[in-house]
């Protein structure tokens, strides 16, 4: 084993009498240097275990994993579907025959007026404009704040965060705290969830960790025979009702099929609490819970950059997927739900249902990859 010329020492996040140590330049491995290592670290830090991770050479790793090309791939994508929604948006907003036949028609008037308003007094902030997004607001960080000081977050050991800009800080914060973090595929797109925890990443890399790119090169992607208790759910909003707890979301249903998910997986019940962070102008009082759908996942704590709302929710939580509501366009963009699908109906013996056939935006569209 080659001699390494730098011997980088980070303490672990909250645990500083253990230590992790990153070898610099690529060495080769040989177990008799392996052990020979080991023994000799240990008898200055009792409790020192020297473990090598196997990895791939520089060059492999960067034939897997493209950052830029990553990148622009999931902007293309968001563009396709954000330009589709758009459409949708318009469509919904005006008084036409399909507009006023659609059940979910209502909920694009709310949504838009939304974000309008957030543009028209310039409280959106980047990505921009925020229309057909989870909004990213001023004042975000301080939202984050207050909803990292609820005692649900501060004892919970693994909290599940959406993906969007608006709880990027939700996500540094539940990384830097040193709790587990649970963060889906944008879109469901690529695969599934995937976990990251402070032990995986160095302070320099823990900011990265927070984007998508970082959810890509540093998370560890699980699938649903993971066994894992997510503690606290962190959801986007465009729009939120204190009273009720009801919830809107941009319009795509992924938080609620991500919802679903976990509790087929065991891993979230009713109990567990969802908390949003929006801007305080994002609190309506004019959802109408009698026109909510089955699917639709209520809010039970509003964290606004101003104050921390308790809601009065009466919404029951999805018990998991409802199939008959589900499109097979749907399914066909998002192969983790297929395989779902597939295992429960292996298990039961029983075709699941499908739900009516919708127009989607393009998000899950993927080239194949070339051999």
């Amino acid at each position: 084993m080659h001699s390494p010329e730098l011997l980088h020492y980070y303490p672990k996040f909250h645990s500083m009498d253990s230590y992790m140590i990153r070898l610099s330049i690529p060495f080769t491995y040989n177990h008799k240097c392996y052990l020979f290592a080991n023994q000799k670290l240990r008898r200055h830090f009792t409790s020192f275990n020297f473990r090598l991770q196997s990895r791939k050479n520089s060059t492999s790793d960067a034939k897997e994993f493209d950052e830029s090309a990553f990148e622009a791939e999931r902007l293309r994508l968001d563009a396709k579907a954000r330009e589709s929604m758009a459409q949708i948006s318009k469509t919904m907003t005006e008084t036409t025959a399909e507009a006023e036949a659609d059940p979910k028609a209502w909920k694009w008037v709310i949504r838009k007026r939304i974000w309008d308003l957030m543009e028209a007094q310039n409280i959106a902030q980047n990505p921009r404009p925020v229309h057909n997004r989870i909004p990213n607001f001023v004042g975000a960080s301080s939202a984050a704040k207050k909803l990292s000081e609820l005692e649900a977050f501060v004892m919970a050991n693994c909290v599940k965060v959406n993906p969007d800009s608006p709880q990027k800080q939700v996500r540094f914060l539940t990384l830097s705290d040193g709790k587990k973090l649970l963060t889906p595929q944008p879109r469901l797109r690529t695969g599934f969830f995937s976990i990251l925890e402070s032990s995986m990443l160095t302070p320099s890399t823990i900011n990265e960790a927070c984007t998508s790119v970082g959810v890509a090169k540093y998370g560890r992607p699980i699938g649903l025979d993971e066994k894992i208790k997510v503690d606290v759910i962190v959801i986007g909003s465009v729009a939120v009702d204190p009273k009720t707890g009801a919830r809107l979301g941009k319009g795509e249903g992924f938080a609620e099929l991500e919802y679903g998910m976990l509790r087929y997986m065991g891993a979230i019940d009713d109990s567990t609490p969802v908390v949003t962070s929006v801007h305080d102008c994002q609190i309506v009082d004019d959802i109408p819970v009698e026109k909510l759908l089955v699917h639709d996942v209520p809010v039970d704590i509003i964290c606004t950059p101003t104050q921390v709302i308790f809601t009065n929710r009466t919404i029951p939580k999805p018990q998991g997927i409802y199939w008959d509501k589900l499109s097979p366009e749907k399914l066909g963009q998002i192969r983790i739900l297929r395989e779902l699908k597939s295992r429960i109906e292996q298990e039961t013996g029983q075709k699941l249902p499908c739900g009516p056939s919708e127009k989607l935006p393009p998000t899950a569209q993927r080239r194949r990859r070339r051999s």
